[in-house]
């Protein structure tokens, strides 16, 4: 098999990997948190690091006005799915062996990406601006943590990093322009 349809089929069985290891990783540090609390977004699920970060976000966020933490989002339901048509997409790609095909699959990717981040950007600017006027304590700023990052919000810093996931996932994303220019220059030669 030629080193290009290898490095597209890898590229197209790398996103998979989302439905084992988290996208996305939210923590927060703070002196009365010793272990920092974390919350690790699936492709499917949130999932706290340990036992009880869920309920203790939940519980923090409360005092500012939060809503809880969603167990169902319809973003649940959707990447799944999309992950999976682009997986086989891409494994048809790589068998078909056209340049123009890798190339595509990469420009849909990319575009795929932004819009989930993008995304993800949306609910956390909802999440951290719609609080509600009845909270405990009232802040004049919203308390929107970073997509990417670290913040300070408060007495905790917030970071929110990519977690394997999603590197991963953009291993594979680049793959598939590197088989494109593979091909490429195997046709000029």
């Amino acid at each position: 098999m030629k080193l290009s349809k290898i490095l597209m089929l890898t590229a197209a069985i790398l996103p998979l990997f989302l439905f084992v290891f988290p996208m996305w990783s939210i923590s927060l540090q703070a002196p009365q948190y010793p272990t920092p609390l974390q919350i690790n977004i699936f492709i499917n699920h949130l999932e706290g690091e340990n036992e009880g970060d869920i309920q203790n976000f939940d519980l923090m966020n409360h005092y500012v006005g939060m809503r809880k933490l969603p167990v169902e989002m319809v973003e649940f339901d959707i990447f799944p799915i999309v992950v999976i048509a682009m997986s086989i997409m891409g494994i048809i790609f790589a068998f078909i062996g056209k340049k123009n095909l890798f190339l595509a699959w990469f420009i849909i990717m990319a575009i795929l990406g932004t819009a989930g981040i993008y995304d993800f950007y949306l609910w956390l600017y909802d999440y951290g601006h719609n609080l509600d006027p009845r909270a405990a304590i009232q802040l004049l700023d919203a308390y929107q943590p970073p997509v990417f990052g670290t913040k300070q919000i408060l007495n905790f810093t917030v970071r929110s990093y990519p977690s394997l996931g999603s590197i991963l996932l953009g291993i594979g994303i680049i793959l598939a322009p590197t088989a494109f220019y593979i091909e490429k220059k195997k046709e000029k030669e």
